[in-house]
């Protein structure tokens, strides 16, 4: 079976408690917080190893710190249409970043900025 080129991805926080209230509450997921480990500690996303899409997790530690400037991760958006997802950011104090945006073929996205002031972007074939 071929695989993502993306193993996982590791979102810098500095408020692990901050970040993980904002990711479950925006997306309606459960993170699962790992023991601190060599200084670090990491909240993992839900995965299934044999699923479509690559792993994540908030990483708290030297070396990962917050930001505007670095990768910027496309989620799945949390409700059906990119319009859903910007209302239910907006319903949450969320910051807008880059409104719906149509990519023709590709579908629709739209930028926000978490708890820790990281650029995300959610993603929907439906606008």
């Amino acid at each position: 079976m071929q695989k993502n080129p993306i193993g996982w991805i590791e979102i810098p926080v500095e408020d692990l408690d901050r970040a993980e209230k904002f990711y479950q509450d925006y997306f309606g997921i459960t993170l699962d917080r790992k023991p601190e480990n060599n200084g670090y500690t990491m909240s993992w996303f839900t995965m299934d190893m044999e699923s479509y899409g690559s792993a994540a997790t908030l990483m708290k530690g030297e070396g990962h710190v917050p930001g505007t400037t670095g990768p910027l991760i496309y989620f799945t958006s949390p409700e059906e249409t990119v319009e859903k997802g910007l209302e239910k950011a907006e319903a949450q104090g969320i910051t807008v970043l880059v409104p719906k945006t149509d990519i023709g073929e590709h579908g629709f996205f739209a930028v926000l900025k978490d708890s820790e002031g990281n650029r995300i972007a959610i993603h929907s074939m439906k606008g």
